[in-house]
């Protein structure tokens, strides 16, 4: 008999469900004799990780002279592209293993998972979070939720870009909503650490502070550039999150 996984999305009821740290969440079953073997599913479950680079809502010189053209063609179709790519990468190398009941490969391709699975999910919140007539205050709940975490905007404002200059290394600051409690929360990510699974925060608002975000730019001057973004927030979208966020409790 052969192992095979199933993607928990999969209406297959009655199989076990087991889950590794960081990972998504996978049903196996035993293909008893008769049925297709591991080799001929392996392609068919390898479609379910179909990631893709999504496009931006904007030209990529829309955000200048804030965020150079040159800047967002390469960390758009460079950078996130590569995280995409070794996301359908690893993705289909756990499966893979799994397959072959190598539960030891599975578990040493989690950081993989991690790195690049968090890039993409970071990248396709970060180009939402801006837009070429950005900028300026937000209003309704976002404004209120704000003022009730931090006193008022100009002091949430710098307490997030000293939040995000003071990041070491590479790595996120991010505005958070906070569903037990009703409000929101600053936090920072190293690398591409996603904020949702490992705080439980509900991304707002997102800024890459890695240096490919700017260097072409601001060179090493990363305050220059924070200061630089707020020029470009999307608040109709942050309120868009917020929305969803508040639906989902």
């Amino acid at each position: 008999s052969h192992v095979i996984i199933y993607t928990a999305s999969q209406p297959l009821p009655g199989y076990l469900v087991f889950s590794l740290p960081g990972s998504t969440c996978f049903r196996m079953s035993i293909i008893r004799k008769g049925l297709p073997s591991a080799k001929r599913i392996l392609p068919l479950l390898s479609k379910r990780y179909a990631h893709s680079l999504p496009d931006l809502p904007y030209e990529y010189n829309a955000l200048e002279p804030h965020i150079s053209s040159e800047i967002m063609r390469l960390h758009h179709t460079k950078h996130h592209a590569t995280y995409v790519n070794n996301l359908v990468q690893t993705e289909q190398k756990i499966a893979e293993a799994m397959t072959k009941g190598d539960t030891k490969t599975a578990i040493a391709l989690q950081p993989a998972l991690k790195f690049n699975g968090g890039g993409h999910l970071n990248h396709s919140i970060f180009w939402t979070n801006l837009a070429p007539k950005g900028g300026g205050q937000p209003s309704g709940d976002v404004l209120q939720g704000i003022n009730k975490a931090f006193g008022s905007f100009d002091n949430f404002q710098k307490k997030f870009s000293s939040l995000c200059v003071g990041v070491q290394g590479s790595g996120w600051g991010w505005l958070g909503y906070n569903k037990d409690t009703n409000t929101f929360e600053l936090a920072t990510c190293s690398n591409q650490d996603p904020l949702e699974p490992l705080t439980g925060l509900i991304p707002l608002l997102g800024i890459d502070v890695w240096e490919h975000a700017y260097y072409l730019q601001y060179q090493n001057v990363r305050p220059d550039y924070v200061k630089a973004i707020w020029n470009v927030i999307n608040w109709s979208n942050v309120e868009e999150r917020l929305s969803l966020a508040v639906k989902s409790i």
